[in-house]
């Protein structure tokens, strides 16, 4: 895959620290949730970022509204177009509402029921495509161009990944608040808008912080791209109940600052994952979706090692249909 690109695209620290500013009173300040029975299970400090209980249930407006408040006038009226599975959607639709712009969103016919209908609650338009027979993003990019709209990637930008770096800042601050500074960060990854951009920010912070990604088992491109030096790309046919974390291969301009900042990434099955949302519905009494578990699922199967280590893991999204929750914890059992 061509991984060449200007790197002056590139965001900065000061760019993650200009969209905290942005953002802020829009996006919350999620919890970082300390003292939980992840503390005995692991045998080290485990803080939990909690994600799940931003505005829209997801990291994504994170990056979406750092990305939109920037257009001018002319570009507002016009409107955005995005393509997502669900979580950006939301986002996108969600600060487009906020800033009174009209938004199109490409999604697949087989989102989940909760992102849809999510979706639809901010007066976004829905364009439905599909995930297997067609590309999103040529829909997304046709229906841009014909409206004179602007496409609003999920990851691949550098005011949307500077925007889900927010999220490594503001870890990094609750941390600090806490008296400690993590051994280790891992989160959840996809194309890997939230991970390159935390990355970026926590290593600015505390250079001996090791960032690391988490993906579903046969999803697991990032590591697979780390380990190899350039972009990989996942096989077709592949299948995870992890919606959120179904990109192809890593973004260019993240899979660029993830070279530079990650530690490496691990994966986890599905069978881990329902086991994380069972957990983390019964111990912390949150609700989870497949893909927002992923760090949680790597920690609780003994992926990364936290003996006597501080670790943060990210909770990133808790958009889940109750079908989806109600098999989890039925095949989880009495985890």
């Amino acid at each position: 895959m061509n991984d060449e690109l200007d790197t002056g695209v590139l965001p900065t620290f000061h760019d993650v620290e200009a969209a905290a500013v942005r953002i802020a009173g829009v996006a919350r300040r999620t919890p970082l949730l300390a003292d939980t029975p992840l503390d005995g299970l692991t045998g080290g400090r485990i803080l939990i970022k909690l994600e799940s209980l931003q505005r829209t249930g997801s990291f994504k407006i994170r990056g979406a509204y750092n990305r939109l408040v920037q257009l001018g006038a002319g570009e507002r009226k016009a409107g955005v177009v995005a393509f997502s599975s669900g979580n950006h959607a939301q986002g996108v639709a969600c600060a487009a509402a906020m800033l009174g712009m009209p938004a199109a969103i490409v999604m697949p016919a087989d989102a989940p029921r909760a992102k849809l209908e999510g979706t639809r609650a901010f007066g976004a338009e829905i364009v439905s495509y599909d995930r297997e027979r067609e590309s999103r993003e040529s829909i997304a990019s046709e229906l841009a161009a014909k409206r004179g709209a602007t496409l609003v990637p999920a990851f691949d930008d550098p005011h949307v990944i500077a925007g889900q770096g927010t999220v490594g800042l503001e870890l990094m601050q609750q941390a600090r608040e806490f008296g400690v500074t993590p051994d280790q960060v891992l989160m959840p990854c996809s194309g890997g808008g939230l991970v390159s951009g935390s990355a970026l920010a926590i290593r600015e912070l505390s250079p001996a912080t090791d960032v690391l990604c988490a993906e579903p088992a046969g999803f697991d491109d990032t590591r697979r791209s780390l380990e190899a030096g350039s972009r990989m790309t996942n096989a077709k046919g592949a299948r995870t109940i992890c919606d959120a974390l179904m990109s192809p291969s890593p973004g260019v301009l993240t899979f660029a600052l993830m070279r530079q900042f990650l530690a490496g990434g691990v994966s986890v099955t599905d069978a881990e994952v329902q086991v994380a949302m069972a957990w983390a519905f019964r111990h912390l009494k949150l609700v989870v979706e497949p893909g927002g578990s992923v760090a949680l699922a790597a920690l609780l199967a003994g992926h990364l090692p936290a003996r006597d280590r501080t670790t943060v893991i990210v909770i990133s999204g808790g958009n889940v249909d109750r079908e989806t929750l109600d098999v989890a914890l039925r095949q989880a059992g009495n985890h």
